[in-house]
């Protein structure tokens, strides 16, 4: 019974204990729920507060903007105000200045209706004189008007049939101009397309060193280097004060090119006495031998020329070392085989021989200068030696005249080869030539007067005279083309014809705003 009533106690004490501490957690979530209450309420009055003062600020910046705004309204407002003054003012000026033009132009229309006025009574005047003029000059003459008028239209006639005489002379000469259109048309043909570069070759071959000690080495001592060089090349060795260069003078190109592949070898062996020099020169020529061999091969391959014999080939390398008035030998013999050749296709012959006679015709170059006789006669005598056809033979001996060519090729290498001598720039003497005579035919018609400048033009067989056309009316060109042709033929020696064409250009120009 005791332990009953303990724990009926312990029991009741626990019930009170948890009530207790019921109440206590209630109180403390009823005073929590009251704090945050407070906070939140506090919190939304603070919210309130700062929404009040943004909204403020925000009005102040939006009333701060229009007003930035109206400013900058106002202000652009009198700009175009101002603006819109100036167009005004000017518009206004304008007006005033075309009024005043206004004026201007009545009061010279006014004037030109009196000067109308002035000029009538004036050409009634003339008119009157001019009768009377026509009838003092019957008087005078004994001749009516008519009988005057059939005197001068007999006069006219006579000059019209000596003009009508010229004219036909001059269409005669250009029929026959026509008759020649064909030829030239091939020869023009041929020269453009075959475009050969030249160079014109000298007397000299520069040879570089690697320092100025190496002419030392190369004189010797007392100069026996230099003399071994010269006695076994016959080439004159020039040692002056240009830095690192040595100078080959000679003649004889192969010499010298004997000479300078010698002395390369003997610079970069560094070995440099007499012994070895000869050895340096016998291997030099040996090199050359063989050079002039693979020259003359190259020269028949880039004609396309096959069947030649061994030592004509030979001779066509050695041209390489032989020039005619500065024109390189073997570069004009290929020239003249391509425009023979292309000749010979428009007219439709032999090709291959053409290009055969024009790559030989002048063979006999490359033994001028060591046999006695013409480059035509040893030529002629080499083609025969060697069993070349009896065209070429003939094309060799022809191509200056000196034989009656035999065959149409003949005449082609003879053409193909004054085209390639005389074209502007070949050779020395026909370049000055060439020079000269442009020059002096403009100094010729730069003379006149009214004459503003002039051009030679086509290799000096045109001449374009522009005349100031202030100075110079369309009546006075025909007599300034005649003195200027005439002037022409008393002063210059030329082949063919000159044309002479006087240009008058007036231009106006103005500009669309």
């Amino acid at each position: 019974m005791l332990y009953v009533l303990e724990a009926v106690i312990i029991i009741v004490i626990c019930v009170a204990g948890c009530f207790f501490a019921f109440s206590n957690y209630k109180k403390n979530v009823e005073t929590t729920i009251g704090n945050a209450e407070d906070k939140a309420r506090e919190i939304v009055d603070e919210a309130l507060k700062t929404a009040e003062t943004k909204k403020r600020e925000g009005l102040l910046e939006i009333k701060e903007e229009s007003i930035k705004t109206k400013n900058e309204l106002d202000k652009e407002i009198k700009e175009r105000r101002a603006e819109a003054q100036r167009y005004e003012r000017r518009v206004q000026q304008k007006e005033e200045s075309i009024d005043k033009k206004a004026d201007a132009i009545e009061k010279k229309e006014a004037s030109l209706v009196a000067r109308e006025e002035e000029l009538a009574k004036q050409s009634a005047v003339v008119a009157r004189l001019n009768e009377e003029r026509i009838q003092e000059l019957e008087r005078i003459s004994g001749l009516t008007s008519e009988q005057a008028k059939e005197h001068l239209l007999k006069i006219v006639e006579d000059e019209v049939k000596h003009e009508t005489a010229v004219m036909i002379k001059e269409m005669e000469s250009r029929a026959k101009e026509e008759a020649d259109k064909k030829a030239k048309e091939y020869v023009v043909t041929a020269i453009q397309k075959c475009a050969a570069d030249h160079v014109s070759e000298t007397t000299i071959s520069v040879v570089q060193l690697p320092n100025d000690e190496m002419k030392g080495r190369i004189i010797g001592r007392e100069g026996r280097n230099i003399r071994t060089l010269e006695t076994l090349t016959g080439v004159e060795l020039i040692i002056d004060d240009t830095p690192e260069a040595v100078i080959l003078s000679g003649f004889d190109p192969i010499r010298r090119e004997v000479a300078r592949i010698a002395l390369e070898k003997l610079i970069v062996d560094g070995r440099i006495h007499p012994a070895r020099i000869e050895e340096m020169v016998e291997k030099a020529q040996r090199e050359v031998e063989i050079m002039i061999k693979e020259e003359g091969e190259a020269a028949t391959l880039e004609v396309g020329v096959h069947g030649i014999h061994p030592e004509l080939v030979k001779l066509l390398g050695k041209m390489k070392f032989r020039t005619s008035y500065g024109q390189n030998a073997l570069k004009h013999s290929i020239e003249v085989a391509h425009l023979t050749g292309l000749l010979a296709a428009e007219m439709g012959f032999d090709v291959r021989m053409a290009k055969r006679a024009g790559l030989l015709h002048d063979i006999g170059k490359a033994v001028d200068h060591e046999m006695e006789g013409s480059h035509i006669q040893l030529g002629a005598e080499l083609c025969r030696k060697y069993k070349e056809s009896p065209i070429v033979i003939n094309a060799v001996e022809s191509h200056h005249g000196d034989v009656e060519a035999q065959s149409l090729i003949a005449c082609l290498v003879q053409a193909a080869d004054t085209i390639s001598a005389a074209r502007p720039g070949a050779r020395r003497e026909t370049l000055e030539t060439y020079t000269t005579r442009l020059k002096q035919l403009e100094e010729i018609t730069n003379n006149f007067k009214g004459v503003d400048k002039s051009f030679a033009i086509q290799a000096g067989r045109e001449v374009r005279v522009m005349v100031v056309p202030e100075q110079i009316s369309d009546a006075d060109m025909l007599l300034l083309a005649r003195d200027i042709s005439k002037q022409i033929e008393a002063e210059l020696e030329y082949p063919g014809q000159i044309k002479v064409n006087v240009i008058r250009e007036s231009r106006v120009v103005e500009y669309a705003k």
